[in-house]
């Protein structure tokens, strides 16, 4: 598939993808499946849009200005933007379905960082013509109202004290979630509504449905309050009783706090047996230092373990090295660009990786974990215009398993954030089978972020609707709850 103007005409392209043989390939059910080349499909470009969002790429040199096809080992011939090369099942970001090759990420915004024609604009456009190039962060914090016994088959959480009375920040900044605070809220007659429809013989779903999918976190956590007061019974237990499955996961984690959410899917993906890379990376690579803090704070004071040490006997090697980064929460955040140290970084990750034998690891790492998201994409166009081939392409080749998917994620998000949760929910729901937990989790925790922007992708990357898809893949009131929270 094309990104329109990423890279622009004349880059050169790249040895072809997908690898034959691993179009079938697919992780089993929780492992949570990254795919490979970003986003894969078949289709055509995507169409323009209005203009807005994040400062976006320009600066590539003019077409005819790289070395003719061929002039590096291994080059196809001429036809576009670059398709990124194959890794092996389980590794990397999944490998697409058999066809025409894929070609490279979704374009940039417009702004132009280096000089160049300005690209062609995210598509979906935000109010204001403005998107934070950082994650749309800032989601309300866990309440002070809390029941240590909410949920009482998943980790106890207590009584906490962060602030949780403002919305998420990406609501002012420009993002749009499909869920918003309803106007005239009245707690206490939500709650009646939800004692009603499970009172008696059967439950009133559709009841339940009503109220949970049109209600804000900070609002259902209002609800869960108003119960107990006026009924001395737990909501969560009572729904728990009345309702099985994937829609008591739903539900449970529509009624979680965000920041607990995400400490408790984080402890869930390390509890046990094995280790769900693909959630600590999903979470740790994508969220803002202040999310991440809380995160690192809510995960010790719920659970008594410190993240950063559960990280470490968790994982090993260079990816514990990239995820230890990223609970420290350091990233620099300032969305100015200086493109000297664009130029700088971009010769340093070349001479750490293609221009010597071997890599330089903590190079990657080190730029990665540190440099703002506009300063990385300065960077990665930079690295375009000096080594003729775009730095997603040279981790691919440089790194593998699960350090390759942590790198890759924080340049994708760098790009174009809404296109890396479009691709992580078309891959959690393609093949046989549906990765509940990933679906969930992305549809609840962006619901009130960038929900409406995930959705615009979704359909520009895959010919299809997110609701087309979460409705030939789920059932019953679970698909009913998922499909009144995407705004089907």
């Amino acid at each position: 598939m094309s990104y329109p103007g990423y890279p622009p005409t004349g880059y050169p392209p790249f040895p072809g993808y997908p690898p034959a043989g691993q179009e079938s390939s697919f992780p089993p059910s929780g492992q949570y499946p990254f795919p490979s080349g970003f986003p894969p499909m078949g289709g055509g470009a995507y169409p323009q849009v209005p203009s807005g969002g994040y400062p976006g790429a320009g600066g590539y040199p003019a077409p005819g200005g790289y070395p003719a096809p061929g002039g590096y080992p291994g080059a196809p011939q001429p036809g576009g933007a670059p398709s990124y090369p194959g890794v092996p099942p389980g590794h990397g970001f999944g490998v697409p379905p058999s066809g025409a090759g894929f070609s490279g990420y979704p374009q940039p915004p417009s702004q132009s960082y280096g000089g160049g024609p300005a690209q062609v604009p995210l598509p979906g456009g935000f109010p204001g013509g403005q998107m934070p190039s950082q994650y749309p962060g800032g989601q309300p914090t866990y309440p002070s109202q809390i029941s240590t016994e909410s949920f009482p088959s998943y980790p106890v959480f207590s009584h906490v004290s962060l602030d949780c009375s403002s919305e998420p920040a990406a609501v002012t900044q420009g993002a749009q979630g499909t869920i918003r605070p309803v106007a005239n809220f009245d707690a206490m007659r939500d709650a009646e509504i939800l004692r009603k429809a499970m009172k008696g013989f059967g439950t009133d779903e559709q009841a339940i449905v009503d109220v949970v999918a049109n209600r804000s976190n900070d609002q259902r956590q209002k609800i869960k309050a108003a119960f107990k007061t006026s009924y001395g019974k737990d909501l969560i237990k009572d729904l728990k009783s009345e309702l099985s499955g994937n829609m008591e996961e739903l539900i449970l984690a529509l009624f979680m706090p965000p920041t607990y959410y995400d400490a408790w899917s984080l402890r869930k993906a390390m509890q046990g047996a094995g280790t769900q890379e693909r959630v600590l990376i999903e979470i740790l690579c994508t969220r803002t230092n202040q999310e991440i803090r809380e995160i690192v704070r809510c995960y010790q004071s719920e659970f008594g373990r410190d993240l950063e040490k559960d990280i470490r006997s968790d994982t090993s090697g260079h990816f514990e090295r990239l995820l230890v980064s990223m609970c420290q929460g350091n990233r620099d955040e300032n969305q100015s660009v200086n493109h000297q140290m664009a130029q700088e970084d971009a010769q340093r990750l070349y001479q750490a990786g293609e221009g010597r034998l071997g890599t330089d690891e903590s190079c990657f790492n080190m730029i990665l974990a540190t440099r703002s998201f506009p300063q990385l994409r300065a960077t990665m166009e930079a690295y375009s215009r000096m080594a003729n081939r775009d730095l997603l392409s040279s981790v691919s080749r440089e790194f593998s398993g699960y350090v390759e998917s942590g790198l890759k994620t924080i340049l994708q998000c760098a790009l174009n954030r809404p296109a890396f949760f479009a691709e992580r929910l078309y891959y959690a729901m393609k093949g046989a089978g549906t990765d509940d937990s990933t679906l969930v989790r992305i549809v609840v925790t962006r619901s009130e972020i960038d929900l409406v922007q995930i959705k615009q992708m979704f359909a520009q990357m895959y010919q299809k609707t997110l609701g087309t898809m979460i409705a030939g893949d789920t059932s019953g009131d679970y698909r009913r709850l998922l499909l009144a929270i995407v705004g089907q």
